[in-house]
């Protein structure tokens, strides 16, 4: 049985009632749309229960995930909120849930289907732009198998990013934290993709037409559908490479810049205990609308993980993010974002369903980005815990 707890303290009363009736209304409106959007899953998954066959039955599967940290960044933001480039884990010196979902998974021979619907300060800060209840969809999706002999589906809804290899759940990642690299890339897209696997999933071949870059409703003024392409090899459980590309805009068409995006990545297993993973994002956007110029941004990723035993491991990462011209990370200041990173982070597995985690993540930037006691800095170091369950 999982349980969920919401608290509400009350406002200072030297507020005035106006102040008082806002504060109110919006915490409940908020406790709500959480209760409805959970409530959607279960009443999707009764009204399964009461329809379906107990053949039916089995191939529905539920699933949930949270992830609760705590999160210490030494240049003490008065905010409570780490620099702005930082999407995940990203609340100072307070114990808080970064993602919790509940999913509800259906899989048959020719149909399948997801649902999941989340909170946590993930979701708060990755969905910001999204409208009401689409804040919480974590996951929603329909496929259908177009062939009886080759695996090839179509789906369609939301669904995880095809790009990169960090996701939004901790546990699947090697490092605790997300990378700048894939903070600033999406985690999340909507729209219709065909993806064909080769029958000795060596390959993965996917077309994707996307509302946009990181969204579920396509921006107010643009008419333009944003396309994707996956390519991923995998001749052996020790190696895989993917190509993942991104062509779209996400400008209003009144101030339409052309987005070219392109990630590229590797995982080795070097031996039993080492594993190797590198990647690299390169990405050119129009100066202005029919420019023919460009302006660029990169990031490579480079992570070394070891299995000290079976519950033990051990994952370091270097890192480096440069976009000089504020396409992604726009600072809303003359300052250029050009940062160097590193992390050493320690996972003891507790059982199948459990992991606690910890990380020391250094930034360093060419330029004074970070804040400390109203000043410029140009380091910024985080330690961070986190308890990961999943059932």
């Amino acid at each position: 049985m999982v349980g969920f707890f919401c608290t509400y303290t009350l406002p200072n009363m030297s507020c005035t009632p106006e102040e008082f009736f806002y504060v109110f209304l919006h915490t409940k409106l908020t406790v709500l749309k959480i209760r409805v959007a959970f409530i959607l899953v279960l009443g999707m998954a009764n009204v399964f229960a009461q329809n379906s066959s107990d053949s039916t039955l089995k191939k529905l599967v539920f699933s949930g995930y949270a992830d609760v940290y705590y999160a210490y960044d030494f240049n003490s933001p008065i905010d409570n909120v780490r620099p702005p480039f930082v999407y995940s884990f990203n609340r100072h010196n307070e114990v808080n849930l970064n993602l919790g979902f509940v999913k509800a998974s259906y899989l048959s021979e020719r149909v399948r289907a997801n649902a999941a619907l989340g909170s946590g300060t993930y979701m708060n800060a990755n969905y910001a732009a999204e409208a009401g209840t689409l804040q919480n969809v974590y996951e929603f999706n329909v496929g259908v198998k177009w062939s009886k002999k080759r695996n090839l589906w179509l789906d369609a809804g939301v669904f995880p990013s095809h790009i990169g290899f960090e996701s939004a759940i901790s546990k699947d990642c090697w490092a605790l934290t997300r990378s700048i690299q894939a903070d600033n890339s999406p985690y999340f897209e909507a729209g219709a993709k065909l993806t064909y696997i080769s029958d000795s999933s060596t390959w993965l071949l996917s077309m994707l037409v996307l509302n946009g870059w990181q969204r579920i409703q396509r921006q107010n003024g643009n008419s333009l559908p944003a396309f994707g392409t996956q390519v991923s090899y995998t001749p052996s459980s020790k190696f895989t490479f993917n190509s993942s590309t991104f062509i779209g805009s996400d400008h209003p068409d009144s101030v339409r810049k052309m987005r070219y995006f392109h990630n590229l990545y590797g995982v080795f297993q070097l031996s039993k205990k080492w594993y190797l993973t590198a990647g690299f994002d390169f990405g050119l956007e129009q100066k202005w609308k029919g420019s023919r110029t460009y302006n660029t941004w990169m990031s490579p990723v480079l992570l070394v993980k070891m299995l000290v035993n079976d519950s033990w491991s051990l994952t370091g990462r270097a890192e480096w993010y440069q976009d000089k011209n504020g396409v992604v990370v726009a600072l809303g200041s003359p300052n250029v974002f050009n940062t160097f990173g590193y992390s050493l982070n320690a996972d003891f597995r507790i059982n199948p369903h459990a992991v606690f985690r910890i990380e020391c993540r250094t930034l360093h930037s060419a330029d004074p980005i970070f804040i400390q006691n109203g000043n410029g800095k140009r380091t910024s170091t985080t330690l961070t815990t986190v308890l990961s369950i999943s059932f």
